[in-house]
């Protein structure tokens, strides 16, 4: 019996422990949202499919033979990697807080596209080399806000005035390239302020 197909672009967010033929993997589809894909091991000098890694966006063709609950790589098309990502602790750090929290929550299918679109502008900003805690900060109450959390009428209102000013310059301002130290170091109390109200307050697995 054939297997199930699929061909679909998605962001690598887990890379599992290797068996010894394949190497495991949750990716995010925005078609199709959280995906467990096998990549078997090639121990050939050249293979007709990239290698996955961390944090890739690729183009994948993908078989299942047990109606989906699993997903067997065909070929892979690498759209964009990230190489720059692991050049810091703190950026690698907040690059696989943002993919766990992705892979760990089942985003509905209305928000997949947002979702999407907003892994692949918080790992260009981080790999352009913008302030982890920043990114983190801006990508949190996005994902909040794209799952329907009234984070901007509820979380942004319950701040004091110079809080909530702090925080809206934060969100809505442009993210700068390079990391600035000079930067509000009252950043981190906000993520955290956001962070217990999301635990709270919503659904959202942090953890």
């Amino acid at each position: 019996m054939p297997g199930l197909p699929l061909q679909t672009d998605a962001f690598v967010l887990v890379k599992r422990p290797p068996s010894d033929a394949f190497q495991g993997f949750n990716v995010f589809s925005p078609e199709h949202g959280a995906l467990l894909i096998h990549q078997r091991i090639s121990r050939k000098a050249a293979t007709a499919s990239v290698a996955l890694d961390l944090f890739d966006e690729v183009s994948l063709r993908l078989e299942s033979s047990n109606q989906g609950q699993t997903w067997f790589l065909q070929e892979a098309r690498l759209v964009t990697r990230h190489a720059d990502l692991g050049r810091s602790y703190e950026t690698l750090r907040h690059a696989s807080a943002l993919a766990a929290l992705v892979g760990r929550n089942n985003v509905h299918e209305d928000s997949r596209a947002q979702v999407a679109a907003l892994l692949r502008s918080a790992l260009a900003a981080l790999a352009r080399g913008a302030r982890p805690d920043l990114i983190w900060f801006k990508s949190l109450f996005s994902f909040a806000r794209d799952e329907g959390y009234p984070v901007k009428q509820e979380w942004l209102v319950s701040l004091t005035t110079e809080a909530r000013a702090l925080a809206e310059q934060f969100l809505y301002s442009p993210t700068p390239s390079h990391p600035s130290p000079s930067m509000d170091p009252d950043l981190p109390r906000l993520i955290r302020q956001l962070e217990d109200y999301l635990r709270d307050h919503t659904d959202i697995l942090l953890e």
